[in-house]
């Protein structure tokens, strides 16, 4: 009987067994072999922090609303899973055993999925010259892309990135690649910023030990830059990253954030004062992507491609390895000791 991953209560992980449903004519069958962990949108979850304690997201509304009987736990955690195609069934088309394939599903010893043309399937079957823990940071890419297309970015743009995580650092190399023409980063983590320079960053800043906004509006020249992309998912970031931007520039809120903004974030100053553009960014839940041509589907294709041909580096992104069955030492590892990693992959 195979294992999942479920979140029982805050920081309480729980390895339990489950079964496999039986196989659809349209479905495969596919047994892990490499899942990531997300640093933010899980680690949110697995210390009770999200949203999503005692509401829920009505997708008709499109409205967190209050529900009492919401039942928080038992959790799954997780969306960027890799597995090998164990089973075909007779009417799925695209599709062989023996296919490596990546699932924006939870963390569990297998999965059972409908083989659909549909833009938001969760699959996408990888070229065998990625390797599955390359492939494990398929949606991070996909999300980062998101992120830097919200941006509407142009050549000859300059650019502010906080939080430098590794959605962060990705955002930098794709803002290079989309011609930004100055690049600043913003991390409290030294190892970070050294990587983030590595990305082709111009400069680097630890919030800790200055005025992160001041400091990048006047090394960016000319006013500040024309958008920043906050990742971190604090407030607080948010709030250098509008005081960084250029009059009417844009801010791309694409971080996970949690509880309240509190005196963090003072919209009644540089956000009204230079008319500023705030821009939420993500790619799941249904929202549309704000260019016609583009769907989640073309969206993960690209970042496949991009994986394929080395146009994102992710080599120095995997900083620890746990099997699936110690998963608890995983998260309990990022949660205290955030500074000690980037990504943190579970092998089965």
């Amino acid at each position: 009987m195979p294992n999942e991953l479920l979140l029982t209560a805050p920081r309480a992980i729980r390895i339990a067994p489950y079964d496999d449903p039986l196989l659809g004519t349209d479905e495969v069958r596919a047994d892990a072999i490499a899942s990531g962990i997300s640093h933010g949108t899980e680690l949110a979850l697995y210390r009770g922090d999200s949203v999503f304690g005692g509401k829920r997201f009505d997708l008709d509304l499109r409205l967190f609303l209050e529900d009492a009987e919401t039942q928080r736990y038992p959790m799954r955690l997780g969306y960027e899973w890799v597995g090998r195609v164990g089973a075909v069934g007779a009417d799925a088309r695209g599709i062989e055993v023996g296919d490596h394939v990546h699932l924006t599903l939870p963390h569990r010893e297998t999965h059972t999925v409908t083989i659909t043309d549909a833009p938001s399937a969760p699959w996408l079957v990888l070229p065998k010259e990625v390797e599955p823990e390359r492939a494990a940071l398929l949606q991070s890419v996909t999300i980062a892309l998101q992120a830097v297309h919200d941006a509407r970015l142009k050549v000859g743009d300059r650019v502010a990135i906080f939080g430098l995580g590794a959605f962060g650092l990705l955002a930098v190399q794709l803002a290079r690649l989309s011609g930004a023409g100055w690049i600043g980063a913003v991390d409290p983590i030294a190892g970070r910023r050294e990587l983030a320079r590595s990305f082709g960053a111009d400069c680097t800043l630890d919030p800790d030990c200055c005025d992160a906004g001041r400091e990048i509006k006047l090394a960016s020249g000319r006013g500040g830059p024309d958008v920043a992309i906050e990742f971190s998912g604090r407030y607080a970031a948010l709030h250098e990253a509008l005081r960084c931007v250029r009059l009417a520039g844009t801010v791309v809120a694409a971080g996970f954030y949690v509880g309240g903004a509190g005196s963090d974030l003072r919209l009644g100053e540089e956000f009204h004062h230079n008319r500023l553009t705030l821009v939420g960014s993500m790619s799941g839940w249904g929202a549309p992507h704000r260019e016609p041509g583009w769907d989640r589907r073309r969206l993960r294709a690209t970042a496949l491609d991009l994986l394929v041909h080395g146009r994102v580096d992710v080599a120095a992104f995997i900083t620890h390895r746990f099997p699936f069955e110690r998963a608890a030492e995983a998260y309990e590892l990022i949660d205290r000791r955030p500074e000690e990693t980037l990504r943190v992959v579970l092998t089965y």
